[in-house]
């Protein structure tokens, strides 16, 4: 049986000893596969040096043959305890079958014994390592030694990165094992011990440059230089490995370390005399220009031992984070899937109870209720304004209502243009003009009224001319609120069904529905249409007649205006004195139109303006009042109710609800990682320093 070390035994108190366990805990649980926990991992070339690195460290034999210790990824942890015992077990990797987790999984040994030789091949037996269908695993053997001197440390070494291959291991297998290494350096909780050997130049080594790759900053990195003894006394090589140790050509924040492995000749000298010749070799020479705390095994177990209690204390409260944050998705993806589903009648309650979540989350948002934080979210953000469907609207048709105001009339008729220029509509007429126009159909038009009135029929052709946007524009915005409930109610659906059954409902019930909503406030919207677009004007709102005396006035205001400044010879008609009142009495007299032609055309212009004002109010709210909302708001929360799915017969049901392997998979997956992600939630509740740092 090996020794083990007793540098660094007195590290670090209980306290660290408690975070680690916990951690290992939930490692050992597979939480791994779901959050980033916080650990150190040796990556290094093949004949790196890692093992023996790792045989210092721990006390463990490891086999001499390289080969069989880098065929998978070995978790060392290593506890202080009053006994000394080994145990050792397989973490499946995420690409086994169920079987073959369960038989991996029962493997467990006890052992007072630290000759990992036997059950490193046994292990290799059992994760399929026989060297034709499987090289390297996925599968991690954990190892657990404690003994009264060993230090609080976990440490994953991982297979040793090559490039040619040989009759053992192809070029396959080294891709195998770069995606392996490189998959643990980019997780960002990961700490890398670089091991590099100095019986080669280092930048021929893939390791430096990987761990570059994924950690460029160098924040979360140490290198490690083994086999020193190996360099020529005051060579170029040690010279340049001396500048790599001092952090002077690859840089890492925790800068570098160098250690003495046992060398093939002492391979079989004892742990004392392996340390003692390391603190010889270290005394003289070219490495006494490094500080103590960068050489040999004893300081680097400190090194490691401090770092990783640092790393964790900094690391942990994130990793609460994240484990609450996959508790609740968890959580919220099983409800959405519901109970297994394997008859009709499990199915039909599974979507009763999508029908009651979905309903009243599209209740809520017609009547604008936003008191459901977790789907309506904030106001503040576009995400939580996109589900708030009466405030969308409610905006929609307030725009709507603008632009009915602003660009509803095909012309707008004016004084004159120049001093209208802040008029928003593109197309402007001057209302001599158009009146001129107006007489000229009302020539065509003549039927038995009498000079100076005109052919009612005249107002309607001006008037539907006139509100020929009104289609396009309706339209646009009845478009605007379609997509706007299409939305929503894509939106409940995802909130409280599972994606299958989702897509299924919006594909077979949801869009069939909308289909039909806009054929109805189709129809509608052609029926609010049509008395303005053909037909003659009708209203019985005395607005109309309000509305024509005040054109007249105000355009009879205008020409006595115009007499009095001409009259008193004034720019400002406000003030002035009357000396010939007779004269100005004949001359306010004369303002009357004489050509009764143009007379008839200014009533009729008149006439059809102000049917417009009335009508285009009227036409505002008909649309959005009897097409959005009876058409189309009020219809939405009855498109998946309890009454809907009663209607529906067995094979419906089975369709909408039944259950794939898929979404069997998906559940007893969720259900394991909640299982496991709980469980690491209280084992980290439990930690009182981590409960301080997050208070």
């Amino acid at each position: 049986m090996g020794s083990i070390p007793e540098a660094g035994a007195s590290l670090l108190g209980e306290d660290h000893r408690g975070v680690l366990d916990t951690i290992d805990s939930l490692r050992s649980k597979g939480i791994s596969k779901y959050i980033d926990l916080p650990q150190i991992i040796v990556c290094g070339d093949q004949s790196s040096g890692k093992s023996s690195v790792l045989e210092a460290i721990s006390g463990l034999s490891f086999p001499t043959k390289d080969a069989l210790c880098t065929r998978f990824a070995t978790e060392l942890v290593l506890r202080r305890s009053s006994e000394t015992t080994a145990k050792f077990s397989i973490i499946p990797g995420s690409d086994r079958s169920e079987t073959e987790k369960k038989e991996l999984s029962s493997f467990s040994r006890a052992t007072n014994d630290l000759d990992l030789g036997q059950v490193i091949e046994y292990a290799q037996e059992l994760m399929g390592l026989n060297g034709r269908n499987r090289v390297f695993s996925t599968d991690i053997l954990r190892v657990e030694v404690s003994s009264p001197s060993q230090p609080h440390l976990t440490l994953v070494d991982l297979p040793g990165l090559f490039l040619a291959g040989n009759k053992d291991q192809s070029v396959e297998d080294s891709k195998l094992v770069e995606s392996l290494v490189l998959s643990y350096m980019e997780q960002p909780r990961s700490i890398i011990l670089a091991v590099v050997s100095a019986k080669s130049e280092f930048a021929l080594q893939q390791v430096t440059q990987r761990a570059r790759e994924k950690d460029p900053e160098g924040w979360r990195t140490l290198g490690l230089i083994t086999k020193p003894d190996t360099l020529d006394e005051g060579s170029e090589s040690q010279t340049a490995y001396l500048e790599l140790a001092q952090n002077k050509d690859v840089k890492f924040r925790h800068g570098w370390h160098v250690v003495r492995n046992r060398d093939f000749k002492n391979r079989n000298s004892s742990k004392t005399e392996r340390d003692a010749a390391e603190k010889v070799f270290f005394s003289k020479g070219v490495w006494t220009a490094l500080s103590p705390t960068q050489l040999g095994i004893h300081a680097l177990i400190t090194r490691l031992s401090k770092l990783l209690h640092d790393h964790n204390l900094v690391q942990l409260p994130q990793v609460l984070g994240e484990i609450e944050s996959g508790i609740s998705s968890c959580s919220d993806t099983l409800n959405k899937l519901g109970d297994a589903r394997d008859t009709t009648r499990d199915q039909r309650r599974y979507l009763l109870q999508l029908s009651q979540a979905f309903t009243g989350l599209v209740k809520a948002a017609v009547e604008g209720d936003y008191s459901d934080r977790p789907f309506f979210g904030s106001s503040k953000e576009d995400v939580g304004y996109e589900r708030r469907l009466r405030a969308r609207v409610q905006n929609a048709l307030m725009t709507f209502a603008r632009e009915m105001e602003t660009a509803g009339h095909a012309a707008t008729i004016v004084e004159d243009p120049e001093k209208a220029s802040d008029e928003p509509h593109p197309k402007r007429i001057r209302r001599s003009e158009f009146v001129a126009e107006v007489s000229t159909m009302m020539q065509r038009n003549r039927g038995r009224e009498l000079l100076g009135t005109f052919n009612p029929l005249i107002v309607g052709e001006l008037f539907t001319a006139q509100c020929q946007p009104w289609k396009d524009l309706a339209q646009r915005y009845v478009n605007l609120i379609l997509a706007t409930a299409r939305d929503l109610l894509h939106k409940a659906m995802e909130h409280v069904a599972d994606e299958v059954t989702g897509e299924r409902l919006l594909r077979h019930v949801i869009e069939p529905s909308m289909s039909r909503l806009k054929g109805s406030v189709q129809v509608k919207l052609e029926e609010l249409l049509a008395p303005h677009l053909s037909g003659h004007p009708i209203t019985y709102n005395h607005y109309l007649t309000e509305n024509i005396q005040k054109a007249q006035m105000d355009r009879h205001e205008r020409k006595l205006k115009e007499v009095f400044q001409r009259y008193f010879n004034l720019e400002d008609s406000k003030s002035y004195s009357v000396h010939k009142p007779m004269h100005l009495l004949k001359s306010v007299m004369a303002v009357t139109e004489p050509n009764m032609d143009d007379y008839a055309s200014m009533t009729a212009v008149d006439t059809m303006e102000a049917h417009y004002k009335v009508a285009m109010k009227k036409f505002t709210d008909d649309v959005s009042v009897l097409a959005i909302e009876r058409c189309i708001i009020d219809k939405l929360s009855s498109i998946f109710t309890s009454d809907v799915i009663c209607d529906m017969t067995d094979d419906d049901i089975n369709e909408l609800a039944g259950e794939g392997p898929e979404t069997v998979a998906q559940r007893r997956y969720l259900t394991e990682k909640l299982k496991v992600l709980e469980e690491g939630m209280e084992k980290l509740k439990k930690l009182g320093r981590l409960s301080n740092g997050r208070a």
